[in-house]
């Protein structure tokens, strides 16, 4: 957790600055566009396609549609973040967990906030984190808290989604760490200023799949890059992104010299360097060297904390073992039979907000007249296991308020999708116990508007 040196920054800002660098060296961004479909051809990736625009929730085409495009590469690089959504297709398609023996992906969700307080409390540059409360010991989780410049403090509340009470409230677990009186005392008399969430890959070193296909490469997150004890993994992303970048050049510049064949030139490119550069990196040894930190608190959260003091200061990382992920996220919710409903301190609008509030504060928008991007690939699934068997968990794992039920015309309880209200963290698609929800891309530019996070 060693922070000295490090740069305090808005990520968010960060992507708009390095955009217009890009733009400055003739690179097309298309903002506002949505990659919505793989592109395959001669056994590899060929590009990927936008989704249409200007189709009704009816699925009847408006006045102004708009048919998507196809953008065809010889290499296509996919760095979609956490749980991407073309990034887990081509990582089915092509087999690339099961090439390089990884194990499933583990995940966990961030919620943050991003705060103003007086000028006597901030402190530029002083970083917090925290683990466990107000969690119960069987579930990990930990907080973030950073002093950036202009008075203003982004912190957040991280919580593994292997949890197994499907009662627990994830973003009302969020409300309850900042009343802790640390976090409360340094928010006193301040002003919330936006809000959002986010998955993050928690998988580390065992879960990263193979990182090559034809045609193409995994960068960052869409690879599970994130250092899970720092929950960091901007600086993995970058790295993945310059070696890629190299890999890509060589590759191109290889396949399309005077003496290269005709059929190679046709041929999906082959970066396959990549993955050797990967492995060469300081990335690869950073997740070597933590990968039993996460894994660890299978044990508890004093149990883990033991094993990561040993594995940390006294093996430093070479422990002769590797511990595993036991378990997909998704199939350790247990039966809401087993658990107590859990009762949550109404907001104080001054520290804690409802979820309305805070959304408001995400500025997520998205175009209402226009076909659900959430989909249930059966729709009778949460009526008839989710909610008599596990109490309705999605309106609980959800921090944005998408899912409810409610009586339809005949009284029965069906699921409600507000898709509208989504701030695209995925945690449905990961924690969905009967993996019913299939998350894809909305119209293009819909979404959460983070300025400052």
């Amino acid at each position: 957790m060693h922070n000295k040196g490090n740069f305090v920054i808005s990520l968010s800002q960060l992507c708009r600055w390095l955009g217009t660098k890009a733009q400055e060296l003739g690179v097309e961004i298309y903002p506002g566009f949505a990659a919505s479909e793989v592109l395959y051809k001669n056994g590899g990736v060929a590009g990927i396609a936008t989704n249409d625009m200007g189709v009704a929730k009816s699925g009847a085409r408006k006045e102004t549609f708009q048919r998507g495009m196809e953008l065809r590469a010889k290499t296509t690089l996919f760095a979609e973040g956490c749980r991407g959504s073309l990034s887990e297709e081509v990582i089915k398609e092509f087999g690339l967990r099961e090439a390089v023996g990884a194990e499933s992906q583990t995940y966990a969700l961030g919620l943050k906030e991003v705060w103003e307080v007086p000028a006597d409390k901030h402190k530029p540059g002083r970083v917090w984190h925290t683990v466990g409360y107000p969690l119960p010991s069987s579930t990990y989780g930990g907080s973030f808290l950073y002093h950036m410049d202009n008075n203003q403090v982004a912190l957040g509340f991280v919580i593994a989604l292997d949890y197994q009470d499907p009662y627990l409230n994830l973003y009302q677990e969020f409300q309850r760490w900042k009343q802790h009186p640390k976090i409360r005392s340094l928010l006193d008399g301040g002003t919330c200023l936006q809000y959002g969430a986010r998955t993050l890959n928690e998988g580390g070193f065992q879960s990263i799949p193979k990182l090559t296909f034809p045609g193409g490469a995994l960068l960052g997150c869409s690879a599970g890059f994130l250092n899970v004890p720092k929950i960091k993994g901007t600086h993995t992303a970058m790295k993945s992104g310059m070696l890629a970048a190299q890999a890509t050049f060589s590759a191109l510049t290889a396949a399309n010299t005077p003496t290269a064949s005709s059929p190679a030139r046709q041929a999906p490119v082959d970066i396959s360097s990549y993955q050797k550069a990967m492995e060469d990196s300081y990335v690869w040894d950073e997740l070597r060297d933590s990968r039993n930190i996460r894994p660890g608190f299978k044990m508890g959260l004093w149990g883990g904390l033991a094993h990561a003091a040993l594995d940390t200061y006294l093996l430093r990382g070479n422990a002769p073992w590797t511990l595993r992920h036991r378990h997909a996220d998704h199939e350790a919710l247990r039966p809401a039979a087993e658990y107590e409903p859990r009762q949550y301190p109404k907001p104080d609008g001054k520290v804690s907000f409802d979820l309305t509030t805070s959304l408001y504060r995400s500025g997520t928008n998205h175009e209402h007249d226009q076909p659900s991007h959430l989909k249930l690939k059966n729709k009778g699934l949460p009526a008839a296991v989710n909610l008599p068997i596990y109490a309705g968990p999605e309106s609980r794992y959800c921090p944005a308020g998408v899912y409810e039920y409610a009586a339809d015309a005949s009284g029965a309880q069906k699921l409600q999708i507000h898709a509208q209200n989504c701030l695209h963290c995925k945690a449905c698609s990961i924690k969905d116990p009967t993996q019913n929800i299939k998350w894809t891309v909305p119209e293009g530019g819909g979404g959460p508007n983070y300025t400052m996070m």
